[in-house]
């Protein structure tokens, strides 16, 4: 895999979940990728900033614009230092949440890429990394 383009943006406060989600569409059509999946991987990136705002404290989006022989995609990662999520396999079970919210956020992330991968342990903060191709 080869990495043409990379970069970070802070995700610290409720404007900068505006930002990446501006910037991840951004990088998706420069990606290439068709507006169906343009828009699946923007939602994730708005919840994925989102809850590293109000679960991590604040954080990061790293993105990377990949390419695997033939396919293009967007790699992003957010990261944060936050508090961490205790149990990660009820985190990822649809309809729980941790707040007051739908509990649609990680699984819903999930269903909408083509490749999420999620790190986190109570102190250490959490990394989520998700991947779109076109």
């Amino acid at each position: 895999m080869t990495v043409l383009a990379e970069g970070s943006q802070a995700v610290r406060i409720e404007q900068d979940v505006v930002l990446a989600r501006q910037t991840a569409r951004k990088l998706a059509i420069e990606s290439g990728l068709r507006l169906v999946d343009q828009t699946k991987l923007v939602t994730a990136a708005s919840e994925l900033a989102r809850n590293a705002v109000i679960y991590g404290g604040g954080g990061h989006m790293d993105w990377q614009i990949v390419q695997d022989g033939l396919r293009k995609g967007l790699r992003l990662v957010f990261r944060d230092e936050g508090p961490g999520i205790p149990d990660l396999t009820l985190a990822m079970t649809d309809g729980w949440t941790s707040g007051g919210g739908l509990g649609l956020g990680l699984t819903g992330a999930k269903r909408l890429v083509d490749e999420f991968s999620i790190e986190s342990a109570p102190g250490q903060g959490t990394r989520i990394t998700i991947c779109k191709w076109n």
